[in-house]
């Protein structure tokens, strides 16, 4: 019998059915496409051993005057600046108590009880002890003088931590009167939770019923963060808004803007914060407004704040500098901004706004783009080289001069299995490298993000898997895009496209599946007796690297999918015979299936035109 070619369809297509989706290709994890052909994406690699605290939320990179190297790296409970392997915590101080902080023990337990009035911190902060004494046994000061996690909160002058050793019958407490307590500012939730309210504080907080407040303790942890020349200005979503001076070194924190010298009426709190491009402005959306002679400490989620050009001190609007604010009209709150070309884009929760810069005396202009068109995260909208992409409730969107939305052969898919109360976790990426743009986002049955949706915009074709990467970097400053993750629980920066494999290990569940293939539109059965592969393999081991083929079968659309041959293609296989008979074929290649770890690792796989060798069987 004569060999049937078998070329499908560029992208995965899960808008129709299996068996309308014939010539297509069905389903897919941890593939791309590339000139039209499905192949394993790159694999990644731990940029650096050391872990960080908490769930990482933001990535961004700059370059000091002296060409050092910097990533700033946002979580939930901290904020690192990184050189090379190490992790830096530039975390600020919300607060140093002198001289007030006594401590208890228990004999038998780790648990320490700290008294400190009206100390301010919130379950999961971290507190710095210094000069404090042993407190008689085990409890000895070098115990005690260092970073402590708080695990509890009883009451606003106690709180709790877990020391590094267990009380004995000696250990009384106090531990000094000269005892300081440094603590960094509070930390944020690691889920979402919408609006405000009851629910909306930390369990426990506030009378059953009661209203919560907006604040930076209260809602998902979120971080923007800008380079302001080669310093940096960072900003918890709805708390105060920080400045690093790289000039400082390393070893020094962040501190809040209003403390800088100069400082004139900066804002106290904000939603997001950016550095405009080439007027040197920075712009605090969300910000509180100046009343009189001062601000109000109290968020305005529609208002835009802005300081003097070339400066983060003076905010004071007068005649003789830029400074300034404007406030939009559409929607109840900014949900993120995005600095683009000659433009910085804000979105609310319901429509899409162009800032320009446009000189004295106004500084800035707002035009609206478009409404019905809000984000569906602070991290949902990226630049590509074409385009501004974002995710909004009902699908995915495009902007370069003009809103269009695009179309998506997976969006059902994406949407019908979505947590939309976690939809603030969305996280946007471009991978340049192949031309890609996606999403990160979390499935129906996760509260954190353990899925991904991709758009090749150069090819216009979609990939769906299952991958948790909680923030993202594209390369630039770096050669390889960098990502947040965990492996075993334990939090790591990742580098991409930095080998094949899943950290040294084979990549799970790496494959593809085509639609359904049938003969005369099902009326006679095909009888599949033979494939010639055409798979082209690349790495260090593509001279062992192994993939499966396997067939499925059922004769009715509404039959589940029978596997009815598994059959290993390395670069050297000629042909697989097989037999297959049925009205319906699905066909499937897969990197995932083999136990020999040396076949499954240090190589990725492309899929040409593999050959088939298919006939009529008859109609029973």
């Amino acid at each position: 019998m004569a060999l049937t070619k078998l070329l499908f369809n560029p992208g995965i297509n899960k808008e129709s059915t299996d068996l309308m989706d014939k010539g297509g290709w069905a389903d897919g994890n941890l593939i791309r496409f590339r000139k039209g052909l499905p192949e394993k994406i790159g694999g990644w690699d731990k940029t650096t051993t050391e872990d960080y605290e908490g769930t990482g939320r933001a990535l961004t990179a700059w370059v000091a005057l002296d060409a050092t190297k910097y990533l700033g790296l946002g979580t939930t409970f901290k904020y690192y600046v990184t050189t090379g392997d190490i992790l830096n915590d530039i975390t600020p101080i919300r607060s140093t108590d002198l001289n007030v902080t006594t401590f208890a023990a228990t004999n038998g337990s780790a648990v320490i009880t700290a008294t400190d009035t009206s100390h301010g911190a919130v379950v999961n902060d971290f507190v710095t002890i210094s000069n404090a004494v042993s407190l008689g046994g085990n409890i000895t000061a070098a115990v005690l003088n260092k970073e402590h996690q708080i695990t509890g909160v009883p009451s606003a002058n106690t709180y709790t931590f877990t020391a590094s050793a267990t009380a004995s019958s000696d250990d009384d407490g106090n531990g000094g009167s000269a005892t300081d307590a440094a603590y960094q500012i509070n930390v944020g939730l690691d889920v979402y939770v919408e609006s405000t309210g009851w629910g909306a504080g930390l369990f426990g907080a506030g009378s059953w019923g009661s209203a919560t407040a907006l604040s930076a303790t209260d809602q998902l942890r979120l971080w923007s963060h800008d380079a302001f020349g080669e310093d940096l200005i960072i900003n918890p979503r709805a708390g105060g808004i920080y400045y690093w001076d790289e000039s400082s070194g390393l070893t020094t924190r962040a501190v809040d803007i209003t403390t800088l010298t100069g400082a004139n009426l900066s804002p106290t709190v904000g939603l997001q914060t950016i550095v405009s491009d080439i007027d040197r402005h920075v712009i605090v959306l969300g910000a509180d407004p100046i009343v009189g002679s001062a601000r109000t400490g109290a968020i305005d989620p529609l208002l835009v704040a802005f300081s003097d050009q070339e400066s983060v001190t003076e905010w004071e609007p007068t005649s003789t500098n830029t400074a300034g604010s404007l406030r939009l009209s559409s929607g109840s709150q900014i949900v993120a901004g995005l600095r683009s070309r000659q433009e910085t884009l804000i979105w609310t929760d319901t429509a899409l706004y162009s800032m320009q810069f446009v000189g004295a005396p106004f500084t800035f202009g707002i035009n609206l783009i478009n409404e019905n068109v809000g984000l569906i995260s602070p991290n949902g909208a990226i630049n590509a080289p074409d385009s501004v992409y974002w995710m909004a409730r009902d699908g995915f969107y495009t902007y370069n001069g003009s809103v269009q939305r695009l179309s998506c052969s997976v969006l059902n898919y994406v949407l019908d299995d979505f947590n939309s109360n976690q939809s603030f976790k969305v996280t946007a990426f471009t991978n340049r490298e192949f031309n890609e743009v996606g999403w990160f986002y979390p499935s129906s049955s996760s509260t954190e993000i353990d899925r991904y949706v991709a758009y090749n915009y150069l090819e216009k074709v979609w990939s769906i898997g299952e991958l948790s990467r909680t923030a993202w970097l594209d390369d630039g400053i770096f050669e390889k895009p960098r990502a947040t993750g965990k492996d075993s629980s334990v939090n790591y920066i990742y580098t991409h496209e930095s080998s094949d494999d899943d950290d040294g290990s084979p990549m799970d569940n790496v494959f593809i599946e085509s639609g359904d293939i049938d003969i005369d539109d099902g009326e006679r059965f095909g009888f599949v007796r033979k494939i010639i592969p055409d798979v082209k393999f690349f790495g260090n081991n593509s001279n062992v690297g192994q993939i499966n083929f396997v067939l499925k079968t059922r004769n009715f659309p509404g039959d589940s999918l029978t596997t009815n041959s598994t059959n290993n293609v390395t670069s050297s296989t000629k042909q697989n015979h097989v037999r297959a008979r049925s009205r319906q074929i699905v066909f499937r290649a897969q990197s995932d299936d083999d136990a020999n770890t040396e076949a499954r690792t240090g190589f990725t796989w492309r899929l040409g035109a593999n050959r088939f060798e298919i006939r009529p069987d008859g109609k029973r």
